[in-house]
Parts: structure tokens; sequence; C-alpha cells
């Protein structure tokens, strides 16, 4: 979840790597640190907090080098602090090293060191392995690549590690398991980073460095060898990305900014794929495998957080349209429990970044067992997306944000069609509703702008509610896993307590919450459920609960209801969803920034979830 940068070449490297872990940021921001060779002299500068405090801390220093390493910090082992910071320095000295990932087995490997006599400045597992690599560099006699080698074989867990030595200022090692490392090749210069937002400024052709691989990274050079110590040929990739992606572009938070960016990037979702005058949906990744796919005996979809919220509405368009059975699981617990997977199951996979550990970890094992995988990531080379037999980009473009927003409506769009498509092959749908739905899904772009023009009236809204401690969401049906994507969000980005529950599942346990303090949100389109919704309204009213309904254009019932309402227009119940999911982002973005919470990046979070 840490956010990793490196550079070696020409130019003035901490320039550039702190800039790159300002964009990382989103990654973890419990500290900072950076590591540069300076007249063969190893400097490590490191402070807990945001980047801008490490910047303000070596203000006045001398940074000249031409290579630097740098990381900012979500913490696993160790609380947030200046010494538990990365970068940290081997026994010897003459090592820095950076890490993002978890050693699950650091602490017999400290227990061997503090025998021999090391000594440990920090509470990291990252610490443990610097200086378990000193320790086989020293015994062995062997180079740094070589030790970092034969400790990678020891160690049980997943790493993204990069790695200076202070005799060898011409050199980054890295290497990975399981933690993104992408690597931009510039004319005598290599970047290296978590994810390609550091990179994108300065150069497109990338490498993206695959599972038991280390890099051996020079300014003029690149080479990538495995464990064995056989030598890789690098796949040289163009970026798809533009640095205007991941500027604020006038917006005071990426969060606001991709919220409003959501009638693009659907369209780019469904552009080139939709071809509403064909009457017909065109997704390579479906159409070369869709005999797997219309003849899977059940779907499994593995995902976690709001990636889940998008399996869920997935599973009720699938079961209704393909009717296939469909279970959706959280991945953190599908890869513990022993599933039951046979050869021929469809898994899908759901994940903003690609690189979700347990989603990853989750695969892995299905892919053994004979399952088809079919991965819906927005992160294009990612390491699902790899692993993957075949799947689908969301095109959503880089969420800088730690709370999902543009990505949650990518995968929507991208699962509605893969969902038509299924259908469409099978014969589970009649041609007049499948062309009513396609058109349906066309018109989402302008819907959604239509409701982002009335986006102060949230704001309004939220200014009522700010200092509620508690808030419940309800709906019904494809409206369910909205209400729980609107609890969630709201926890996210204004730290109050919220719960997502089923409208009828209410009398059965929370209905005892409701007073006169407690705000509840209902999901309230048009539906076959609406008069159902309407008597939950109902029973929440005659309790003094605070009723706020996302409501449909032309519903006069609601109102009369509710003690706040905002409505969206029309729209089918399957494609509802899409629409439902806009104001609900909206209220959580403005209740938090009503609360000043920095809601790119709320505390203890971060964007990518990459340890278990």
């Amino acid at each position: 979840m840490c956010g990793i940068v490196g550079y070696i070449g020409h130019r003035e490297a901490y320039p550039i790597v702190l800039k790159g872990l300002k964009r990382l940021e989103y990654r973890g921001y419990d500290s900072t640190g950076v590591a540069i060779i300076q007249d063969g002299s190893l400097q490590v500068h490191k402070k807990k907090g945001k980047v801008a405090e490490l910047e303000e801390a070596v203000v006045g220093k001398n940074m000249h080098s031409n290579i630097c390493i740098g990381h900012t910090r979500w913490a696993t082992h160790g609380e947030p602090s200046d010494r538990n910071a990365h970068p940290h320095l081997s026994n010897n000295g003459r090592l820095a090293m950076l890490h993002n990932g978890i050693i699950e087995n650091y602490t017999q490997i400290k227990t061997e060191l503090l025998s021999k006599g090391y000594t440990f400045k920090s509470d990291t597992d990252t610490e443990v392995l610097l200086n378990f690599i000193q320790d086989i560099q020293e015994n062995n006699n062997s180079n740094l690549e070589e030790a970092l080698r034969i400790a990678l074989k020891r160690i049980v867990g997943a790493y993204c590690i990069l790695l200076i030595d202070q005799e060898d200022p011409e050199t980054i090692i890295a290497a990975r398991k399981g933690s993104p490392l992408v690597i931009g090749i510039g004319k005598d210069e290599h970047f290296l980073a978590s994810d390609a937002s550091p990179i994108i400024e300065y150069t497109k052709e990338v490498v993206y460095v695959n599972d038991y691989e280390i890099a051996i990274v020079k300014k003029d050079e690149l080479i990538l060898k495995n464990l064995g110590n056989e030598k890789q040929t690098p796949f040289i990739q163009k970026l798809d990305m533009e640095l205007a992606a991941i500027e604020k572009g006038g917006y005071d938070h990426f969060m606001l900014k991709e919220i409003f960016e959501q009638p693009a990037t659907i369209f780019d979702c469904l552009r080139g794929r939709l071809l509403q005058e064909e009457q017909q949906i065109v997704m390579a990744g479906v159409d070369n495998h869709l005999e797997a796919l219309t003849k899977a005996s059940r779907i499994m979809i593995v995902a976690c957080g709001t990636s889940w919220h998008a399996g869920l509405v997935a599973e009720y368009m699938i079961e209704e349209l393909c009717r296939i059975p469909v279970e959706v699981e959280y991945a953190s617990e599908f890869r513990y429990r022993n599933p039951v997977i046979h050869p021929g199951d469809v898994i899908i996979a759901i994940s903003q970044s690609g690189e979700t550990a347990d989603t990853l970890v989750a695969l892995e094992s299905a892919k053994e067992k004979g399952a088809f995988i079919f991965g819906v990531v927005n992160a294009v080379g990612s390491s699902i997306a790899r692993l993957s037999h075949a799947g689908a980009y969301t095109h959503a473009g880089p969420e800088i944000g730690v709370a999902s927003t543009k990505a949650f409506t990518g995968q929507l769009a991208v699962l509605t069609m893969m969902a038509l498509k299924i259908a469409k092959a099978k014969g589970t749908i009649k041609t007049e509703y499948y062309l009513h739905l396609l058109q349906e899904l066309q018109d989402v772009p302008e819907k959604v702008e239509a409701i982002l023009k009335n986006a102060d009236e949230l704001k309004v809204i939220a200014a009522k509610y700010v200092t509620a401690r508690d808030f419940l969401f309800l709906g019904r049906g494809y409206n369910f896993p909205i209400a729980l994507e609107g609890a969630l969000k709201l926890k996210e980005i204004s730290y109050i307590h919220a719960e997502g529950y089923p409208a009828a599942e209410m009398k059965h346990g929370p209905i005892a919450l409701v007073d006169e303090n407690l705000p509840v949100v209902f999901i309230a389109t048009k539906d076959s459920y609406h008069e159902k919704i309407i008597s939950n309204m109902q029973e929440i009213k005659a309790r003094k609960g605070k009723v706020i309904s996302i409501i449909t254009d032309g519903d006069e019932v609601s109102p009369t209801l509710s003690n706040d309402t905002f409505s969206i227009p029309t729209a089918d119940e399957i494609i509802a969803p899409i629409l439902s999911v806009i104001p609900l982002q909206l209220l959580s973005y403005y209740v938090g920034t009503l609360k000043d919470v920095d809601v790119d990046k709320p505390r203890n979070l971060a964007k990518s979830v990459t340890v278990e």
C-alpha cells in the first residue's frame, strides 16, 4: 500500500522523486523518506507525516545527486514515526532500502540476526530484511544482487524493494512479488515507481516488472533476472495516459474532480464497445471466450471494498439476464476458506488497481484448480490483468482520490455490458428488452451530467446533517448494493459511522436505532420495489427519523415522506445504480469537506491494498 519512487540518470534526482511521492501519496501518508548517494556517502532523510513535512525538513540541505529512492508509507509493522519511516539503513551503514509489502517470517529472521549482534532502530519488518541481506552479503562474500536473491528465496510474504549501495552509486536494485513495480525508460535515465503516475511526465515507455523478478537498473541499462539468475527480456509498453489526468485541474480535491469526470469516463468505457446502431456490444475479452462464459454452471465474483459492491450489482444482473447462478465473495475470505472450485467455473475478479493482494492470492489458487479467470480492472498492465485468462479494462483513467468513485461506475458499466452480451448469446433476454437496455446504457453519460448540474443541492443537504454521529442507508433490489456503497463512502470520507441495509431487513434489528437524530438515506428510485420502499419510509417517519431520499424525477409520493430529496433522471432499474450512486458520492464529499477532513487522504486508508 506504500508508494515507491526511484530515479537514476543525468538529472537532479531528489526533485523528481519528491514530485513522484506527492503523486503516490494516495497509497499511504503516515511517513515519508528519501535516500541519496552524494560524493560516495549515503544520506537518508525521513519524517513522520505527509510528503510536505519531509520537503520542509530538508530545506537548506544539500540534496544534489543523480540517484535517489523515496517512500511514502502506510504503516503495517511499527507505528507511524520518524524511526519507522523508510528508507532504512543497514547496520554497516552501506545499504539503504525501502519496501512495500509484508515479510511474514521476519520475527524468525530477526531472532537469528539478534543472536549475531545485529541491532535495530525500528519496529519494521523491512529493516530486518535489509540486515538479512547485509548478513548474507558479508558471510557469502557475494555482491548485493546475489545477496538479495538468496534472501528472497528465504523470506515469506509480499514485497516491492528498492536498494542502493553507497559503494555503487550507479545502480538501483529492485525486486517484486505481489506488490507492483513499473520502470520508466528514458534517454540515459530510468524511473521506478509503484504505478505510472510519477513517470508519465518524463516518458511513456515502461516495463512492468513481474513477480519473482530482480531489476538491475543503471542510467543507461536495465537488466531483468529471475530468482534463478536467468536473464529475462523486458517487455516495453506504451503508456496510454496523459499528465492532465493526474492533476487536479482546478478542483479543490481529486475526489471532486473524479466525481465530475464520470460522464466522460463512463462514455470512454462504453466507447467502441456499445455499438447501438449495429445493435451489439463488442468486447474482445468476452467475444474470444464466449463459450466459457455462456456455458458456465456458475460464476463467482471475487473483490474487496467498493469493487465488492459492484460485484453485488453484477450478481443481480447476471442472474436476472443470463440465468447463471452467481456468488459474490470477499477476496480476503475466499482465499482462506478452501472454496469448492471445479474446472470450468468462471471467476470474475474486480479491482480498481489490479494489485489488491487478497484478490491476487485468491485468483492464483482458483486458477490452479482450473477456473477460468476474467479480470475487470482499471489499471493497464496490472498484476490481475496479467494473471487473468481474459478481461476488460474500465478505462476510468487514474483515480487519485482514495475513496473510489469513477472506478466504481466504470466497473458497473463494464459488468452491465458483459451481462447483456452473455444474455444475448444464451438467448435468455428478449430482443426488445436487449435493445431497450442498450439505449438506456447509451444515455447514462448524459444523465450523469444532468445529476452533476444539481450538485449544490447535495451540499445544502450535507450541511443539515454534518453533525450526525450515525447514518443508515437503505435500498432494495439493485439499490441495496448502492446503499452499502453510500454507507462506505460516508465512513471513508467523513468518519461518521454508517451502515447499509436491505430496506426490508431494517425491521429485523436496525429500526431500534431510529430516533429524531438518525438520518436515514433511502435509495428510492422508481423500480419494481418502489411501493415497498415507500412503506419502509413510512416506518422510519413514524419513528421521527430524518428521511433523505434519492428519487426518480416525477416521483410525487416520496417527497411527502422525506425531510430532504434529490432527484435523478428516470432509468431502467438495471441501469439505475450507475446513476443513484452519484448523489451518494457527492453527499459524502460535502459532509467530509464540511467536517474539514482531507477527503483525498482520509486517515488510516490507502488507495491500493497490496498487503494482507
